[in-house]
C-alpha cells in the first residue's frame, strides 16, 4: 500500500511538513488555494510566503530560547531553515532572509521533489475518514469554510479569530521586595492556596503617571482587513483608559480584598495582578492587560510599575487577527484533533506564534504522521529542548481559568498563541549554576545568562538524542 500524507496549507508549517515527510518516503499531497483564492493579507502565490517581517529573530543558540530552536531545526534536515540560511541577508545577531528569494527556493524545492505533488485548489472542509492522515495547516487567515467546520468539529468557543494577548513575564525577574502573593480576598479557588496571584501595587499618584501614560503611548494601528472586534471582556487597557481615569481602578486593576504584606498599614490605590500562566510555574502573565500600544511602549510602561522595574518579557501584548485553536482542549499530545485522529494540526492554527515556531510544529505534526502510517506511536520530544517545551505548552502546559479568574479543568479559554521562550523549559538544576572562579557574587544578568547556557546546551543535546530514534520508521507487522 502506498502511504500518502495529505497535508492543506503550503505556508512554514505545511512546506516543513511536507518537507519532512516526503524525505521520510511518504508521498505527499500538499493542497495550496492560492492563486485560486487569494487572501489580504498574501501577495504572491509562492509557498512559504513571509506576509509580515522578514526576520526569524534571534540565531544566539547559547542564550535566547529561539536561536536555541533554529539550531534543533538544523539538526533536523529542517527545509525552511536550509532556505533560510541560503538567502539570508544582513541583521546582526538575528536570522533575516530576502523574502522573495526564501519563498522562491522553498517553493523550488518543494515542487522539485519526487515524493511531493502541490494540489493549487482550496480545500472547504474537514477531510473525511477516507483521506487518510491529514495535516491542516492553514494559519491565521483559514479560510472562512474550512474555519467553519473547524468550529463546528471542535465546538464554536474553541477556535478564536482574534488575539487578546496580555503580557507574560519571567517570574524569576519579579521584586518580591515589592511584589506579594495573595489571592483577593484571600479566596481558595480549586487547587489554590489564597495566595494565587502576585500582586504589584501603585499609589495615587503612580496609578496617574500609568494613565497618563498609557493614553500617550504609541499604538499600533490596524490594518483594515483584520477587522478586529472588541468584547467588553477583552478590551485593551488604553480603550478603558479612555473610557474615565478610574475605570481600571474599579476593573483589572481594583485593589478590593488585598494588603500589601511589605506594608499592610497602607492600602494600595490601586493593584496591578499577574496569575500563573504555565504548568512549571515560570511565567505569570498580567491580569486584563491585553494592549495594542506597540512594544517599546509596552515595556517602558509596565516597567514602570513597581516590583517589574526589572522584569523580563516572555511575551508582550497585543490584539490582531488571528484563527487558532484552544489547542490544550480539542487537540491530543501528538496534535491529532480528538474525535477525529487522523486530522492533525500544525503552524499557528495550534497557538504558536513565530515563524520558526510555526515551521517547527509542523517538522512534528509531519513525523507524528509518518509514524502513524507505519502503525507505530513516536515518543514525544524532551520537554527540556526547545520544541518539545513549545509543544507541551500548546498541547497540554498551559493553566487554564474559568471566568472567575480561578483555575478549573472545565474552564473557559484562556489558552492564548505563544513564542518560544525559556520559561516554557523546566528549570536548571541550581546546582550546576556555579560562579565563574574568582567571582565571590553573582554580577548583574551573569545568573541569568549563565541558567540561559545551561538550558541551551542541554535542550541541543536531549533532542538530538530524541532526534536519533528513528525505530518509528520500521514499519508494524
Amino acid at each position: 500500500m502506498t502511504k500518502t500524507l495529505n497535508i492543506i496549507g503550503g505556508g512554514l508549517a505545511g512546506s516543513e511538513a511536507a518537507w519532512q515527510a516526503a524525505e521520510l518516503g511518504v508521498k505527499v499531497k500538499l493542497y495550496e488555494m492560492r492563486p485560486t483564492r487569494k487572501t489580504d493579507a498574501h501577495n504572491t502565490q509562492g509557498l512559504a510566503e513571509l506576509v509580515c517581517s522578514n526576520s526569524f529573530r534571534s540565531d544566539d543558540s547559547e542564550t535566547n530560547a529561539v536561536g536555541v530552536l533554529h539550531a534543533e531545526m538544523r539538526d533536523a534536515g529542517s527545509l525552511i531553515m536550509q532556505c533560510g540560511d541560503l538567502h539570508k541577508v544582513p541583521a546582526g545577531t538575528a536570522l533575516a532572509v530576502d523574502r522573495d528569494a526564501f519563498s522562491d527556493e522553498v517553493t523550488k524545492r518543494l515542487e522539485a521533489h519526487p515524493n511531493i505533488e502541490i494540489i493549487r485548489e482550496e480545500v472547504t472542509g474537514l477531510p473525511p475518514t477516507s483521506w487518510g492522515q491529514t495535516i491542516i495547516a492553514t494559519g491565521p487567515l483559514t479560510s472562512p469554510d474550512l474555519a467553519k467546520e473547524i468550529a463546528q468539529a471542535t465546538g464554536e468557543d474553541e477556535l478564536s479569530f482574534f488575539d487578546a494577548i496580555a503580557p507574560i513575564v519571567h517570574f524569576d525577574s519579579i521584586d518580591f521586595d515589592k511584589a506579594w502573593f495573595q489571592s483577593r480576598y484571600d479566596k481558595v479557588g480549586p487547587g489554590g492556596n489564597g495566595k494565587d496571584y502576585i500582586n504589584c501595587p501603585l499609589d495615587e499618584d503612580q496609578y496617574n503617571q500609568f494613565i497618563d501614560s498609557l493614553l500617550e503611548g504609541d499604538k499600533t494601528v490596524f490594518k483594515q482587513w483584520e477587522n478586529v472586534p472588541y468584547f467588553d471582556g477583552c478590551l485593551p487597557i488604553e480603550v478603558m483608559a479612555e473610557r474615565g481615569r478610574e475605570t481600571l481602578r474599579h476593573g483589572p486593576m481594583k485593589p478590593m480584598g488585598l494588603t500589601n504584606s511589605h506594608k499592610p498599614d497602607e492600602k494600595p490605590y490601586a493593584v496591578v495582578q499577574l496569575r500563573q500562566d504555565n504548568a512549571l510555574g515560570t511565567l505569570y502573565n498580567i491580569v486584563g492587560f491585553q494592549t495594542k500600544l506597540k512594544y517599546g511602549a509596552q515595556a517602558e510602561i509596565f516597567k514602570a510599575i513597581p516590583g517589574l522595574e526589572n522584569a523580563e518579557f516572555a511575551r508582550l501584548g497585543g490584539i490582531h487577527r488571528n484563527t487558532y485553536l484552544n489547542s490544550p482542549k480539542v487537540l491530543d499530545e501528538r496534535l491529532a484533533l480528538k474525535g477525529k485522529p487522523h486530522i492533525r494540526f500544525a503552524g499557528q492554527i495550534t497557538g504558536c506564534e513565530g515563524y520558526v515556531e510555526s515551521a517547527s510544529i509542523g517538522f512534528l505534526a509531519a513525523r507524528f504522521a509518518v509514524a502513524e502510517l507505519e502503525g507505530k506511536e513516536l515518543e514525544l520530544p524532551p520537554i527540556s529542548s526547545a520544541m518539545g517545551a513549545l509543544l507541551h505548552h500548546i498541547t497540554t502546559g498551559h493553566v487554564a481559568y474559568d471566568e472567575t479568574g480561578e483555575s478549573n479543568e472545565k474552564s473557559k479559554r484562556s489558552f492564548q498563541p505563544m513564542n518560544v521562550n525559556f520559561g516554557l523549559l523546566p528549570p536548571v538544576d541550581k546546582s550546576l549554576l556555579k560562579k565563574p572562579e574568582g567571582m565571590k557574587r553573582w554580577r548583574g544578568k551573569d545568573k541569568t545568562i549563565a541558567k540561559k547556557k545551561i538550558m541551551s546546551a542541554r535542550a541541543l543535546q536531549d533532542f538530538n538524542q530524541w532526534l536519533s530514534d528513528t525505530s518509528f520508521l520500521e514499519a508494524a507487522e
